[in-house]
């Protein structure tokens, strides 16, 4: 799997993961940047796999209406 397509599940974690060492502080002011653009590309993923999802969602829910 290349690095941006996690599944839902997997963007979440990894973002989990940065947030929680950017809190702790245990990272470098050098990898700092690199972290927070890692970060705001896992949130995008999420982003976008949230507003499919939703997307698809409705799409069926409408099928149940007829």
């Amino acid at each position: 799997m290349s690095k941006d397509q996690h599944t839902y599940e997997d963007a979440l974690n990894e973002l989990q993961t940065i947030v929680k060492e950017i809190e702790a502080g245990n990272i470098g002011i050098d990898a700092l940047s690199e972290k927070v653009k890692r970060a705001s590309a896992l949130i995008k993923i999420c982003r976008n796999k949230l507003e499919s999802t939703e997307k698809e969602v409705s799409e069926l829910l409408k099928g149940l209406d007829k």
